[in-house]
């Protein structure tokens, strides 16, 4: 898709950053999300950091096809993350690819969990 954009635009330098997903969506929010930091972040720290975050899975093997779907995280409690990669659209970018049920951790979890926090 990078590829075929910049060849399409006549436009050699564009920058392009895409992710391309084929979801078969019943419950769970999905998002391409696009971090820039202040300085360098190499994918290996922030692979490191979402996997000791609690409440994120990572699920991120691409020699296996393994990135987190819809389809198969309905009635699950946490967020997964996968898909984690530089964005060279911009100075010191990454790139991640995360899927959460909306109605377990975006609605019921998510009320339980600030509760908990607020009486605990």
């Amino acid at each position: 898709m990078v590829v075929e954009t910049k060849k399409i635009m006549h436009a050699p330098d564009l920058a392009v950053h895409a992710t391309c997903v084929r979801v078969p969506v019943l419950r769970c929010h999905s998002e391409a999300i696009d971090v820039e930091f202040s300085s360098a972040v190499k994918v290996d720290d922030a692979v490191e950091a979402l996997r000791q975050a609690p409440g994120i899975r990572l699920l991120d093997d691409p020699s296996q096809a393994q990135y987190p779907m819809p389809a198969m995280l309905e009635g699950t409690d946490d967020t997964y993350v996968g898909r984690v990669r530089v964005d060279a659209t911009v100075p010191h970018g990454i790139s991640m690819w995360v899927v959460a049920d909306q109605l377990r951790k975006g609605a019921a979890l998510n009320a339980v969990q600030i509760a908990e926090m607020l009486l605990g």
